[in-house]
């Protein structure tokens, strides 16, 4: 986990990966193992049953996640006792006025608030409540991939009777939007009608409908230190925001 998503051209190049920031895969190992527990805990132990389980282990394993600690979660969660979590999502406007949203899985709300509180409010940030800057952005199914005949893609998945969002073609990458309903419906479409294509990108995440540029060298440092913090949080499993820095484009 411990993802920083931001949504613009090229997304696969916009997506900063907090593990490849930091080069602490055994944190993000236990990132995904408290969020696999919790998903199996709560939905069911059973992938074919379990959607929400089984795109999770998809993603952990694309993410080369070891099978042992997929395993130790969903064992963990088919003891039925454990620790207790709950989700906890904040947001606000972080360094350069930007968006942001930041989820969390806690066992301790107090402790997460104030550990959230002080990445705002040590960066020139304001953290905000609930709605304050989620309704900016869209829940979306992402798919990004190698190709340069996006009007083909296109094509083939409103013939599937896919609702798709936008379909995007930029440096030979093409980027497939759609609400997250859509997820799995999309997947079988690749697979049966462009299995020719691999899915570097295949998330649900949140895609903000503007993006903020953020230019002054001040702005700049204190968001990088403001994701700095955030990556520290134990709490924290992913971070969405619609900031575009000059070392982006």
């Amino acid at each position: 986990m411990r993802e920083i998503f931001t949504m613009g051209r090229a997304y696969q190049n916009r997506k900063l990966s907090m593990a490849k920031t930091a080069g602490q895969k055994t944190k993000v190992y236990s990132k995904y193992g408290k969020e696999i527990y919790v998903c199996a805990k709560n939905g069911g132990l059973d992938p074919d049953s379990n959607i929400s389980l089984r795109r999770l282990i998809e993603k952990a394993k694309k993410d080369q996640v070891p099978a042992h600690v997929i395993d130790k979660a969903i064992d963990k969660a088919k003891g039925g006792g454990g620790e207790d979590y709950s989700e906890a999502r904040y947001e606000g406007f972080g360094p350069g006025n930007c968006m942001v949203i930041i989820d969390c899985l806690t066992d301790n709300g107090n402790r997460t608030i104030k550990d959230v509180r002080l990445c705002f409010t040590k960066t020139n940030a304001k953290i905000g409540s609930s709605g304050t800057v989620s309704h900016m952005f869209d829940h979306q199914a992402v798919f990004a991939f190698k190709g340069d005949d996006d009007e083909a893609v296109l094509e083939n998945l409103m013939m599937a009777d896919i609702d798709v969002t936008d379909v995007e073609l930029e440096d030979g990458i093409i980027t497939v939007q759609a609400p997250h309903t859509e997820f799995y419906k999309i997947k079988t479409t690749f697979a049966d009608t462009m299995p020719e294509y691999e899915l570097e990108v295949e998330e649900i995440t949140w895609v903000p409908q503007t993006y903020t540029e953020i230019t002054s060298e001040d702005d700049i440092a204190n968001f990088e230190k403001f994701m700095a913090m955030l990556e520290d949080c134990d709490d924290v499993q992913n971070v969405y925001h619609n900031a575009e820095l000059p070392d982006q484009e």
